[in-house]
């Protein structure tokens, strides 16, 4: 619930939400929450992959005549994802399969993370996107976050603690309230 109010997909029930000092709900800031929604980028544990080509999955949404390749190739670079595209006989022609379903689990989420870099989305969050892959995958996953940290602001919802080891600030949520702030540190308490 705390990340559809964050993405404004969900209006608080009660308080305001605030955004650079400005009340993003209130109907006379309506260009400022649009701007906010292009501002998100939202990676989820399962993404939609249509049974079309990398680049058409990196660029989703944008008609194949108006993709622009450099920044395809660019996302997919920070992404790690290119080394795996570009030895793919059609590299960024080549169809990924239904679901993605001739992807690997890290392999899915670098072209989510792709997707969401495409668009220059200045907060990606990453909802639990990493529970379903195994350590390495995760970790590999992890060390693409702490390469663009600074650039991008990421969220990481995540019920395994050692996936929050990266964040500067962890807060626990439990029945609905954010029960505590902690600090990486501070995960073993």
């Amino acid at each position: 619930t705390i990340i559809e109010i964050l993405m404004t997909l969900l209006k608080p029930t009660s308080g305001k939400m605030f955004i650079d000092d400005i009340d993003i709900f209130s109907s006379v800031n309506y260009k400022r929450l649009i701007d906010w929604r292009f501002s998100i980028a939202h990676v989820p544990q399962d993404i939609y992959i249509s049974d079309c080509s990398f680049a058409q999955n990196i660029a989703f949404g944008i008609p194949s005549e108006q993709i622009n390749f450099k920044k395809v190739k660019t996302a997919a670079i920070n992404s790690q994802l290119h080394e795996f595209i570009d030895q793919q006989p059609q590299k960024y022609n080549t169809f990924v399969g239904e679901g993605g379903s001739n992807l690997s689990g890290g392999q899915r989420q670098r072209l989510a993370i792709a997707r969401a870099l495409y668009r220059d989305s200045q907060i990606i969050i990453l909802d639990e996107a990493t529970s379903a892959l195994d350590m390495k995958t995760e970790n590999e996953i992890l060390d693409l976050v702490k390469k663009l940290k600074g650039k991008i602001t990421f969220l990481i919802i995540a019920h395994r603690i050692n996936t929050l080891s990266i964040c500067d600030r962890i807060l626990k949520v439990k029945s609905g309230r954010i029960e505590k702030m902690l600090l990486p540190k501070e995960l073993d308490n």
